[in-house]
Order: structure tokens, then C-alpha cells, then sequence
């Protein structure tokens, strides 16, 4: 679920194809015969997850994939989307769960494509599928709140590493101009929300299951920022669902610090990167359901409890708020250490 989607309202038109439609756009670009296909949830893309019986030209491969149909704002920035689909396979390669492009008949990673009456232009993706359950639809624990912190660390270690910042969109940083020269710079996944991170269970237990991220979804928001962003916001979402909201945020950091340890002043400026990623999710979708109602199910998932939340956070105040997650944080030096990325 893309949140910081920036652009003018006019000029983005969400793609609606039929599954029909779809079926055809598959087989028509990627020469791949569908036998199953149905919509997936999206902000303003538009997805759906395929099952194929073979392709048209009897090479092997995967036999599920999510055809991704980009907003035609979006898909006016090729570069963009090219360096994103780059990013996953890089990361894919690295041993990241992350999708990876099905080639065109072509052979390109993507192509652009008229796919509604109006002749917009959409670029089209056919990804690898990513099995799994979002983390929105389980009760994560202690110790995956710690694995998804250490994860985005991880991940943006990685992609700092690979040097694809020359080639990604800058994010406008000047309202925290003052700690410009304190904190450190990274690419950022930008959307480490509960329902990009997808895991699976390999415990048989019903009373404690056991949980590992099996997929990263949504790399629309990758752009050139902070560490400390990447944290603050996966503390923002992993707090949506929770019982126990105020809690969330030590686990994460703890599992983020060991990988990317913050300085003293991103640590200052945590509880601010938080309630901001808040408000900015909060008020985008607000905006956006008046715009397209038909999808408001989905745009409004953040405010459920969100608006709640927030309040929370400012009534308890920065110092207590701060307090319980650098304690939980401070805890976790003193454990032996947890499974590695993506274990259970």
C-alpha cells in the first residue's frame, strides 16, 4: 500500500481493466496463457494475482505471477520504474525475499501499453508471486517486530551498497533541514508498511506460532533519504494492528540498531519521524478515498486505529513514548541473539 503518493489528483488515472481484460493483456504482452486470475488490493495501481498453465512458446518457469498495471501518472517515469524493478531483482539476488520480473515476449522487464478506452498509457509488470500472509492479519511477536526491524536495516544497507542512488528520486527532506548533517543517508524502501511484508508459518503449533517474512512487496515509494525515515515509519505501521501499540516501536529499533545503529540525534528525532508518517498516511488517504470511494475499504485501512494512535502517542508525550522503546531497545543488548533475517 503506496502512502506517499504525491501526485496532482488530475493526473492520475488508476488503471480498471476487466479480469478478461487482464487475461488477455497477459497472454498479448508476456505470451503466457492464464488459467486463474483475481484482482488483488492496491492504492493506485492496479493488481491481479495469475495462475498460468503454460506459455505460449513451452518454455518452463513459474506458474504464478501478479500483473502489475502502473497509474498512468507513474508509468510517465519509466526510469523510475525501471530502477525499482532493478532494486528487487538486485535484492532478490542477494537472498531478499522480493519479486522478480517475467520477461515480455520482447524481452524487456516491462512495457507500456494503452489498456483502457481513454488511451492512457500504463506500464505493465508481470512479477514473480510472493506467497504468504500480510503481517496486518496476524498478531506479530516480540521477536518478528525485531526481524522486520532488522530486515529494513538490511535492506537498505543492501541498496545503499549497490550505489543505486544516483539513479533514484530524491525525497524533499527540507522541513528537517536542521538534522541535514546528523543523519545518515540511505535508500529507502519507503513503505515498510503491515501489508507490503508477508510471512509464513512453519510451526504446527495453533497456540504459538512461529512466523518468518516470506515477501517485500511495493517498491513505488524507494526513494533517496535516512535510515532513520525507514524505521520510523515500518514503527508506524507495525503499530496499526496492535494491542499494544506504544510497545511496537523498542522491537523494531532493536532489530534496526543491529544492523544500523542511530545516533543520538536520529534517535531525537524518532518520535517526530513517527506521528509524521502518521498524519502525512492519515490525511493522503482521507484525500484520496474523496477521490476514488469505490476503493475507500482499502485507502482507509491506516485510519481504523491510526487517528487513535496518533492521539495516543501526543497524550503519553515524547519523553514517556521515547522512554519505553529505547528500554525495550537497551533489553535486547543483553540477549543472546535472535534468528537470522528472515528465520524463524
Amino acid at each position: 500500500m503506496s502512502s506517499g503518493n504525491d501526485c496532482p489528483p488530475q493526473t492520475l488515472t488508476k488503471p480498471a481493466l476487466s479480469e478478461k481484460e487482464a487475461a488477455e493483456l497477459v497472454d498479448r504482452v508476456f505470451g503466457l496463457n492464464v488459467s486463474w486470475l483475481r484482482p488483488l488490493p492496491s492504492y493506485d495501481d492496479q493488481n491481479f494475482h495469475v495462475r498460468v498453465s503454460g506459455n505460449n512458446n513451452g518454455a518452463e518457469g513459474a506458474d504464478e505471477y501478479v500483473l502489475k498495471i502502473t497509474n498512468s501518472a507513474d508509468s510517465r517515469e519509466p526510469e523510475l520504474i525501471q530502477v525499482q524493478t532493478q532494486a528487487m531483482m538486485f535484492l532478490s539476488a542477494e537472498g531478499f525475499p522480493s519479486a522478480t520480473p517475467h520477461l515480455t515476449k520482447d524481452g524487456s522487464i516491462m512495457s507500456l501499453e494503452s489498456v483502457d478506452p481513454g488511451s492512457k498509457k500504463h506500464m505493465v509488470r508481470l512479477l514473480s508471486y510472493l506467497p504468504g500472509t500480510p503481517v496486518a492479519k496476524i498478531a506479530p511477536s516480540a521477536q518478528l517486530l525485531y526481524e522486520i526491524g532488522k530486515l529494513a536495516a538490511s535492506l537498505d544497507k543492501a541498496l545503499a551498497e549497490c550505489q543505486l542512488c544516483q539513479h533514484t528520486e530524491v525525497s524533499d527532506t527540507s522541513h528537517l533541514h536542521c538534522y541535514h548533517s546528523v543523519l545518515m543517508q540511505s535508500i529507502n524502501h519507503g513503505d515498510f508498511n503491515d501489508h507490503n511484508i508477508l510471512v509464513d508459518c512453519n510451526s504446527a503449533s495453533l497456540e504459538n506460532p512461529q512466523y518468518r517474512v516470506s515477501g517485500i512487496l511495493d517498491f513505488s515509494d524507494m526513494s533517496y533519504g535516512y535510515y532513520v525515515f525507514e524505521v520510523a515509519i515500518a514503527i508506524m505501521y507495525m503499530m496499526i494492528e496492535s494491542p499494544d501499540p506504544l510497545g511496537v516501536g523498542g522491537h523494531v529499533l532493536a532489530g534496526f540498531e543491529s544492523v544500523v545503529p542511530l545516533t543520538a540525534e536520529e534517535r531525537g528525532a524518532l518520535f517526530l519521524l513517527v506521528s509524521g508518517r502518521f498524519a502525512q498516511s492519515l490525511v493522503i488517504a482521507a484525500h484520496t478515498a474523496l477521490l476514488y470511494p469505490e476503493n475507500k475499504e482499502y485507502l482507509m485501512i491506516t485510519a481504523r486505529t491510526g487517528w487513535k494512535h496518533l492521539m495516543t502517542m501526543f497524550e503519553v508525550g515524547q519523553e514517556a513514548v521515547e522512554k519505553k522503546w529505547f528500554e525495550t531497545a537497551q533489553a535486547y543488548t543483553h540477549r543472546a541473539p535472535g534468528p537470522p533475517v528472515g528465520g524463524c
